[in-house]
């Protein structure tokens, strides 16, 4: 529920830094902002202008800190709401003091997301566009970060209006029939109905075929390097990233847990996982790396199998082997740079593999290469154009729809009654609907936001 009162918050991350900000939005933004904020020169304060002063409390009229504040008169704002922003320096007691005055001046401590949230409730922004603020906050590559953008500026919410306006068009010329029972559906009509809905399921079709890709770029992928002993696994990782992060020594059993990283591969963020190396051994504290690297396994997005190919093929590596099992996996021939002694068995055979120097770098830039390519198409995410969903809940919401479309089409064709079809549109619709917020119910919207951080 939207309660109309003002709230604050810290809107800067935590921790000392150059500047903080203290964000108040609501119908009384201005009253609480002015009730602590002096301007150098009287006058009043104009919206969207930045005014010096300073920020005093206004029970002993004490000096807290210098500071800049600006206010954004509704709706030309971030909520739609007045906001008054105050800008002091950003160290962690001053900031404190200055949102705790705030709050004894009227204002309530703003919850996770409560800011976005209520641009969302004003209609400032749709619910994929909200999403995408966290988006951008959490974005760990450029890539990612372009698709957030594409979201937030209304890309994606676009084509899913346009599928939308489609069915609205096929539900008005049904609902005109039902109207009017005394008019047939002719053929023409069915013909039009048909057409439309396909052009609807055409959009929601090829929004669903990006969605691996959307998801990739925004959650990234897990990257488990898993072999035995000395193969070179923890040297592959410093290479893979650019420094000596995990300890390297010719002592088996170096590496005793789980190494976890994470690098940009040409716009796909990738973690890297460092495993123990697999062997039989009587060390318990070596055993319990070992079962935690083979659990990995089916986690793991994608698999890395070191092997030594200077040794012969053996037991310990026929272990690893038998563990991937399904598991999506590139064989990583480490040690290329020495003469080739390994002979690999038949099952082999369809793998792809890699020679790599982990020591000397060789052919670790075509590994990086043939990871991201193994997840992430070629798309041009440069062009304005490039329109992607990247989130489970609009993936299977768009499914739905898909699903109950084509049940409509059958129908349709059919002949089943036109009450029974005006349903099945209505459904697709309201599956649709909860993408953008449209028909999204309040638990939903707390979920959403509540993974927000406070002040935004």
């Amino acid at each position: 529920m939207y309660i109309r009162d003002t709230i604050a918050a810290v809107s800067t991350p935590p921790g000392n830094g150059g500047i903080g900000i203290v964000r108040i939005s609501g119908n009384t933004a201005a009253t609480v902002g002015s009730a602590i904020f002096k301007p150098v020169k009287d006058g009043g304060l104009k919206s969207h202008r930045f005014y010096f002063g300073s920020i005093h409390d206004p029970a002993s009229d004490e000096l807290i800190d210098e500071a800049m504040a600006v206010l954004m008169k509704a709706p030309r704002s971030y909520t739609c709401e007045d906001v008054f922003e105050l800008h002091c320096h950003g160290g962690v007691l001053v900031v404190e003091r200055v949102l705790d005055l705030v709050l004894k001046c009227g204002a309530r401590l703003a919850e996770a997301g409560e800011f976005t949230r209520r641009a969302f409730l004003n209609g400032r922004i749709d619910l994929i566009q909200a999403e995408a603020v966290m988006d951008i906050i959490g974005s760990q590559t450029e890539a990612a970060l372009r698709l957030a953008q594409h979201q937030r500026e209304g890309a994606l919410s676009n084509r899913i209006y346009e599928a939308r306006g489609y069915l609205v068009k096929a539900l008005a010329l049904i609902e005109a029939y039902i109207d009017f029972p005394e008019d047939d559906l002719g053929e023409t009509d069915i013909a039009t109905i048909n057409l439309t809905v396909d052009r609807a399921l055409s959009i929601l079709g090829e929004l669903l075929a990006g969605f691996n890709d959307g998801r990739i770029l925004r959650e990234g992928i897990s990257v488990l390097i898993i072999g035995k002993p000395n193969a070179g696994k923890s040297s592959l990782l410093n290479r893979l990233l650019n420094e000596n992060r995990a300890i390297v020594t010719h002592i088996p059993g170096t590496t005793r847990d789980i190494i976890e990283e994470t690098i940009n591969l040409g716009g796909l963020p990738v973690k890297l996982l460092d495993s123990a190396g697999i062997r039989s051994t009587s060390d318990i504290v070596e055993q319990e790396g070992i079962r935690r690297a083979l659990e990995k396994i089916q986690e793991a997005d994608l698999v890395l199998f070191v092997l030594d190919a200077s040794r012969p093929f053996d037991s310990e590596d026929q272990m690893i082997l038998d563990a991937l099992s399904d598991a999506k996996t590139i064989l990583v021939l480490n040690k290329s740079d020495l003469p080739r002694v390994v002979e690999l068995p038949a099952c082999f055979d369809g793998m792809i593999s890699i020679p790599i120097s982990a020591s000397s770098g060789s052919g670790v830039d075509d590994l990086r290469e043939k990871v991201r390519t193994t997840f992430l198409h070629e798309t041009d995410l440069d062009n304005r154009e490039f329109v992607a969903i990247s989130r489970a809940r609009h993936h299977d919401a768009l499914v739905s729809a898909e699903a109950v479309l084509r049940k409509f089409r059958d129908n349709l064709l059919l002949g089943l009654g036109l009450d029974l079809l005006a349903i099945d549109l209505r459904d697709a619709l309201s599956a649709i609907g909860s993408v953008t917020g449209e028909t999204t119910c309040d638990e939903v919207l707390d979920a959403i936001f509540s993974s927000f951080c406070i002040g935004k």
